[in-house]
């Protein structure tokens, strides 16, 4: 493009963001991105955004990518150039690599806005480099952009967002997910995302670290420890999973290298997650000329990424035309000063202080029920949101204008249930699947609506398992009904017992298909379960010694409640009253060489 206004390096969110800026305000502006499509991160991200309707709260990552795309493909004065990447930063222009075709042009920009992203950080391990160990980011573009597992059992390390959502996306995938592991004693994601993973049935493992990866040619297992107060592994507390895949998911990096080479100042800021260029609420540089958005200014979530972007965009706008855009341009940073200003993002308060960024203190509300017991027998929502985080989708998305949350958008929800009318709109919203639906039945029954990620979807009538807050099951329930959304997050209602009601949160639906697998270690498939219950095998203990059930390195802890829903179905008992069988030591795999070799109080046998 000659007589170029703007060349945006990175089509992530923050870049694709500060070119439609740019570009609706008449500016001629070039993207240069690596990916074979634009979107940065958010092609491959399946679950829905946080934050509010102007920057796609409740749409799904791989969507925001499409719709962001679309909308810079409309503007005549940009253009995307995917495939390619700039190589150097020159005082006499720009080299860009076209990779696809394999030539380089020299570009000469009026304004430059670094959007590059951000790398994953890695942890070192004994054998961290066995093929098996990934990095979350390469997880999810295996699994979601081109439909390969990536393993069939994962250990993820970290409990930060990423971590979270993947472990959860792994699960939706059939992908077995054994552990979480987070080095500090608290989880570092919202805990909502914690919630949703716990009642899927994965432990999180807080002080917990990996101490090596078990395999000679591929990952066949790994090796953990507990940490102490100083984060050092506590000796006797190594234990082995049997794993084929280890998931890293221990935070990012800013891609600040062009950054760097272009002379921009530069400082190593813990809190943004390293080194990070200086720059001043217009997203500036200390070079004039050269902007920074995204996470190469600083390790955030990809609203704030947009709304940087857009701030940038504008900026660039401002310096090179006369077009009016300073109130465009205070609103935005007013939004991003209130999507910070929640305790969730402390951290980042923290470190753009050090970069001279200055913050009032802004009060939010922590939200309450408005009594909630007041309305029994009434179909009404319960939003188990207890962490204040910047999302008001809820309140937006209520026909019945029954949700508020105010001004400060990290304020908890609050319900006027005299206004609700019980839709479920909300639940399906939700983008962190924290509201569930309630309802008193007059047989001693409660209604509960249940948000549902998953596939099979069960009919109408099915009976499946209630589960709890930490996958545990809680009783056998009856489907009343599946209301299906848009949005893909279903809501599945199911009765229970009133005494149960208010510990189910998830559910668990039996395999239908006959050759699918109930215990993968020992390749046992539901038809064979089934055969083996009609000629007389009905109890557990009975299918384990038949089937060998149970018997492989899991212990029984994928297979025995599917093996027990299968029982229940066949024989019409109810689960609850089926006996789960014998839980038989060893708990894990141990060789006999270790149990040889072993000592008793401290003396050899």
């Amino acid at each position: 493009m000659s007589n170029l206004d703007l060349l945006v390096i990175g089509g992530g969110p923050a870049g694709l963001s500060s070119a439609i800026e740019a570009a609706k305000n008449g500016l001629t502006v070039l993207v240069v991105d690596e990916g074979i499509s634009s979107g940065g991160q958010l092609v491959k991200q399946t679950h829905k955004f946080f934050g509010n309707e102007s920057f796609f709260a409740s749409v799904r990552g791989f969507e925001i990518s499409r719709r962001l795309t679309e909308q810079l493909n409309s503007l005549d004065s940009a253009k995307l150039q995917n495939e390619s990447s700039v190589v150097a930063i020159y005082p006499d222009g720009i080299l860009v690599h076209d990779m696809k075709n394999d030539h380089t042009s020299l570009l000469k920009p009026k304004k430059i806005i670094l959007a590059t992203g951000a790398s994953e950080r890695f942890i070192q391990f004994e054998n961290n480099d066995l093929p098996g160990v990934y990095g979350a980011g390469a997880v999810q573009t295996l699994m979601n952009q081109f439909g390969i597992l990536p393993g069939r059992s994962v250990l993820m390390i970290g409990s930060g967002n990423i971590g979270l959502i993947v472990s959860y996306q792994l699960l939706q995938a059939g992908v077995e997910v054994k552990a979480i592991l987070e080095a500090s004693n608290r989880i570092g994601g919202y805990q909502v995302h914690a919630d949703k993973v716990r009642r899927v049935g994965i432990p999180i493992l807080l002080q917990h670290t990996i101490l090596r990866a078990i395999g000679e040619e591929s990952v066949r297992g790994a090796v953990i420890s507990k940490l102490d107060e100083r984060w050092s592994p506590i000796s006797g507390t190594e234990r082995e999973l049997v794993v084929d895949t280890i998931c890293i998911a221990v935070g990012l990096l800013p891609s600040i290298e062009l950054a760097a080479q272009a002379g921009c100042e530069m400082k190593y800021v813990q809190e943004l997650g390293g080194y990070v260029p200086l720059r001043d609420e217009d997203m500036r540089t200390s070079i004039d000329d050269i902007f920074i958005a995204g996470d190469a200014a600083g390790i955030e979530e990809a609203t704030t990424a947009m709304i940087e972007g857009q701030i940038a965009g504008l900026a660039v706008v401002s310096d090179l035309t006369k077009n009016s855009i300073q109130e465009r341009l205070k609103y935005l940073k007013d939004t991003l000063r209130k999507f910070r200003s929640g305790p969730t993002s402390s951290k980042t308060r923290a470190g753009l202080s050090k970069l001279g960024s200055k913050f009032e203190e802004v009060s939010f509300t922590n939200g309450n029920q408005n009594d909630f017991t007041k309305y029994t027998g009434k179909m009404r929502p319960l939003i188990e949101c207890f962490e204040a985080i910047p999302c008001n989708p809820c309140e937006t998305s209520c026909p019945a204008g029954a949700i508020s949350i105010g001004d400060n958008i990290n304020s908890r929800p609050i319900i006027d249930y005299s206004k609700c009318t019980g839709c479920g709109i909300c639940a399906t919203t939700c983008p962190g699947l924290a509201i569930f639906m309630f309802r008193e039945n007059k047989d001693g029954t409660c209604s509960v609506g249940i948000p549902y990620e998953f596939l099979p979807l069960p009919a109408d009538g099915q009976y499946v398992t209630a589960l709890g807050r930490n996958g545990e099951t809680i009783c056998k329930a009856k489907v009343e009904k599946v209301v299906k959304s848009a949005n893909k997050t279903n809501l599945v209602y199911i009765r229970v017992p009133r005494e149960y009601a208010s510990d189910v949160r998830h559910i668990l639906v039996p395999s239908k298909e006959s050759g699918a697998m109930v215990c993968r270690c020992e390749e046992v498939t539901v038809d064979q379960v089934r055969k083996a219950i009609k000629d007389g095998y009905t109890d557990f203990e009975e299918l384990r010694r038949y089937l060998r059930i149970g018997m492989g390195p899991c212990g029984g802890r994928t297979c025995r409640l599917n093996t027990l829903m299968i029982l229940s179905e066949e024989t019409g008992v109810p689960v609850e009253r089926l006996s789960p069988g014998v839980f038989r030591p060893p708990s894990i795999p141990v060789s006999f060489k270790a149990l040889g070799e072993g000592r008793v109080d401290g003396y050899e046998e």
